[in-house]
């Protein structure tokens, strides 16, 4: 599959070739825009209603992706994700698959798997709504970031301690443990809430910024502004 990702890295935008017959997934509601012969099919990232109904009832959760062909000769189209940042391709292979954010997944080839019963998905075990997709297979895998990425190579033993919001994926050869920041005071007075402590050897994904803090910075500047108007 031909792809470019175009203005890197605060604006990406992946732009994608298709031969005749060939496939892409991609998060749903992610099209930019696409060239006619490109044949759209939306599904829930599950074998079975059940499975899905069964996800939904777990954790409140479910992954709704779009299937992208292309149709009578090559197609063109163009994905891109809420959050205003970066994109790269990870590549997926036997025995090299990942752990990525819900929210960070863009697209990936059609031999690619998105493991959506995996507990860190239907129970959301990194907490505070934050849940995890594992992805297994062959292929190339794409995530957006908000805001820039930082990549780290971890050696055998090598760890580090991430705050959930700031995680974008990590290596599923890595060992992760996701506890509360310090004790109870550090985790209230702080505002960290909960860190992953994850331990090499593999690549971990940090995104620069936290969607949470831009939400909380927002809502200092408009809260007062909705507060007034109710008052009225």
């Amino acid at each position: 599959m031909k792809y470019e990702i175009k203005y890197q890295p605060s604006y990406s935008l992946l732009e994608v070739s298709l031969d005749d017959g060939e496939t892409v997934t991609g998060e749903g509601g992610s099209l930019t825009y696409m060239t006619p012969n490109i044949d759209v099919r939306a599904r829930a990232r599950e074998k079975s209603i059940l499975g899905t109904l069964k996800t939904g009832i777990l954790g409140g959760q479910s992954l709704f992706v779009t299937d992208f062909t292309a149709r009578g000769g090559t197609g063109k189209l163009a994905l891109v994700a809420a959050p205003i940042g970066d994109i790269t391709k990870l590549p997926v292979e036997p025995g090299r698959g990942w752990v990525v954010q819900r929210s960070g997944y863009l697209a990936s080839t059609n031999s690619v798997d998105l493991d959506v019963r995996w507990e860190g998905f239907s129970r959301g075990i990194f907490g505070q709504g934050l849940f995890m997709v594992k992805v297994t297979g062959e292929g190339d895998l794409f995530i957006n970031t908000f805001g820039a990425i930082d990549k780290h190579v971890l050696g055998q033993g090598e760890q580090l301690v991430v705050d959930n919001f700031h995680l974008a994926a990590f290596s599923d050869s890595c060992e992760y443990e996701v506890r509360k920041f310090g004790n109870w005071k550090d985790t209230i007075l702080s505002g960290e809430g909960f860190v992953t402590y994850i331990e090499g050897p593999g690549e971990v994904y940090i995104q620069t910024k936290n969607l949470r803090e831009f939400v909380d910075w927002l809502w200092v500047l408009i809260g007062p502004r909705v507060a007034s108007r109710s008052a009225h």
